[in-house]
């Protein structure tokens, strides 16, 4: 048999190649994982498992180490990546870039629907909690509006725009329309900035002021308005909110 004429980097290969096949049980990865939970595997072991199979003479723990490694050992980096992005990495096909990123999309809506439930929203902080994950790799500028009870528990909560370009695209009616079928009395918007400074610009105060005098003609208050950022990336706050800037 000739030599692959792709071998992933550092990976060995050949007949005489490694294969997870060829490893003791207990340092198999599925094995490992049913032995001892999921919190005792490596992040290469992990995708080891989503990946299922490597490449000819490479052990798909090899294909999930040099993955990783394209993308500077970080999962951050790994989770933003697109599936023509990781198409690009030997040993990753069209499906298993599609599972991989599928993988961390389910991640990341996990992470903003979990204890949703009789979440208190009191403070700027529990909001900047609940969308932590889901704007920690977001590219794009997203526009959500929390419905909340008489106690600011969340009831529901709903993205009004996606990719936003000019800031007038936020309307009123569309911030307001499930307040009023759902007969709530407050809500509360947010908006991330990719970029990672969360300082909000002239654009969002303006509609913000438009917002809040809309909310009050039709007898719904606007709690807050909080600004997510990501402080990895800006070396900065995490969030700003309106209301302890005295911006309302």
């Amino acid at each position: 048999m000739s030599a692959d004429p792709h071998p992933v980097p550092g990976a060995p290969v050949g007949s005489g190649a490694l294969l997870i096949a060829d490893l003791p049980d207990r340092e198999r990865p599925r094995e490992r994982l049913m032995a001892q939970g999921s919190d005792a595997l490596s992040d290469a072991e992990l995708l080891a498992i989503l990946l299922r199979t490597g490449r000819r003479g490479v052990s798909a723990l090899d294909v999930a180490r040099h993955l990783l490694n394209e993308f500077g050992g970080s999962l951050n980096r790994l989770a933003t990546a697109g599936v023509s992005e990781l198409r690009r990495v030997p040993g990753i096909g069209p499906a298993k870039a599609v599972e991989i990123h599928a993988a961390f999309a389910l991640a990341r809506r996990l992470a903003g629907s979990a204890g949703t439930a009789l979440r208190c929203l009191n403070e700027p902080q529990a909001v900047c909690d609940l969308f932590r994950e889901q704007f920690r790799t977001a590219t794009q500028e997203e526009f959500h509006a929390l419905l909340l009870d008489a106690k600011n528990h969340l009831l529901l909560r709903e993205r009004i725009t996606l990719g936003l370009v000019d800031r007038t695209q936020i309307h009123p009616r569309e911030v307001f329309r499930s307040a009023i079928r759902e007969n709530c009395s407050r809500v509360l918007l947010v908006h991330n900035h990719p970029s990672g400074d969360p300082t909000p610009s002239a654009q969002d105060i303006a509609a913000n002021r438009q917002l809040v005098e809309a909310g009050k003609i039709i007898g719904i208050e606007v709690l807050d308005h909080v600004v997510i950022g990501n402080p990895a990336r800006a070396h900065g706050r995490a969030y700003v909110s309106f209301r302890q800037e005295n911006l309302m």
